[in-house]
């Protein structure tokens, strides 16, 4: 057997060990990106080594393979670039102010590295410190906003059950803190932090609460039902970016020159975004959401290579961004 299909095999070990009803001939074909015949051969291999491995066929006659005895698995330990993936999504959730996601995922990491060898252990986290600091995550700049530790372990909490929470929030009207009881759907994290929830006194809408201004926030141990037809992804992807306005919620429609349209080709605006080509080589992006700020900050790097089609307001908005005669101080 070659190395490499030694370490297929050991991959496949772990999927069929770590996947709750084990896996199939379709998923290995996905996995490995090979065609049915060879994840023949895989599973065969799988059985001749790991005797363990147990077989059913469900309702659909589709067969699934489970691998039970994982001693083996554990020898493996853990490679560099695990490590190192790790650390990037311990630092991704530090800078976003995930500081549940922090906890948990630092908690991982401290039972895998555990598991090895002191002298493997440190060399492992030397080469994750060196990828790190060359791939830039060691220390990023920017800004980031801060979130309380307690609040957002507070909503991760009430999210879990799901549980309404009193929090005391200051709106931007509002002169003092007012406490608010509210039915929490999810968080938003982006340059603003938001807290997607309902306000019963309210009506049934969804509101979004910035975390920054959530001064405290404790469960109340009162259950809710959670809206059956609630979409987190959806829902996010009304806005832009971390902004939504209800008043500019649209049609969006960018052109791109025939110069910047390989270049735009490689970017994801919307999770919604629709590219058609122009008669002229250019390409047009269409999606629909609100946030135009966001929008033309991202635009002006773009330069006069992006024309806004729709919807006026934002065109007028790049237009006047663009023009050099407003920077030029008196």
């Amino acid at each position: 057997m070659s190395f490499h299909k030694a370490q297929d095999l050991l991959k496949l070990a772990e999927l069929a060990a770590s996947r709750h009803s084990g896996i199939s001939l379709p998923d290995i074909a996905v996995e490995f990106g090979v065609n049915m015949r060879t994840a023949q051969r895989m599973v065969r291999a799988l059985e001749s080594t790991f005797p363990s491995v147990s077989i059913k066929t469900d309702g659909d006659r589709r067969r699934w393979w489970k691998l039970r005895d994982t001693a083996m698995l554990g020898m493996r330990g853990i490679y560099d670039r695990e490590l190192v993936a790790l650390e990037m999504a311990i630092r991704r959730a530090e800078r976003e102010g995930a500081q549940s996601e922090v906890e948990a995922l630092q908690a991982l990491r401290g039972r895998l590295v555990a598991t090895l060898p002191s002298a493997h252990a440190r060399r492992a986290e030397v080469d994750a410190e060196a990828v790190l600091e060359a791939q830039g995550y060691a220390c990023r700049p920017g800004p980031k906003v801060r979130a309380s530790p307690m609040v957002t372990g507070a909503i991760a909490e009430a999210l879990k059950a799901p549980f309404s929470l009193t929090i005391r929030y200051k709106g931007k009207q509002d002169a003092e803190p007012l406490d608010r009881t509210v039915e929490p759907y999810g968080m938003l994290l982006g340059t603003r932090h938001y807290l997607i929830a309902r306000d019963p006194s309210k009506g049934s809408a969804f509101r979004r609460f910035r975390l920054d201004r959530i001064m405290d926030a404790k469960i109340t141990g009162q259950s809710f039902v959670r809206d059956k037809d609630f979409d987190l992804d959806a829902y996010a992807a009304q806005s832009f970016g971390s902004f939504h306005s209800d008043a500019e919620f649209g049609l969006v429609v960018w052109r791109f020159t025939p110069a910047a349209a390989a270049s735009a080709r490689e970017f994801v605006f919307h999770p919604d975004q629709v590219f058609t080509d122009h008669a002229d080589g250019g390409l047009i992006v269409t999606f629909r959401a609100s946030g135009w700020i966001e929008m033309a900050w991202h635009l002006y790097q773009w330069g006069d290579t992006v024309e806004v089609i729709e919807p006026p307001p934002l065109r007028e908005m790049v237009d006047l961004w663009h023009n050099p005669h407003i920077w030029v101080l008196p």
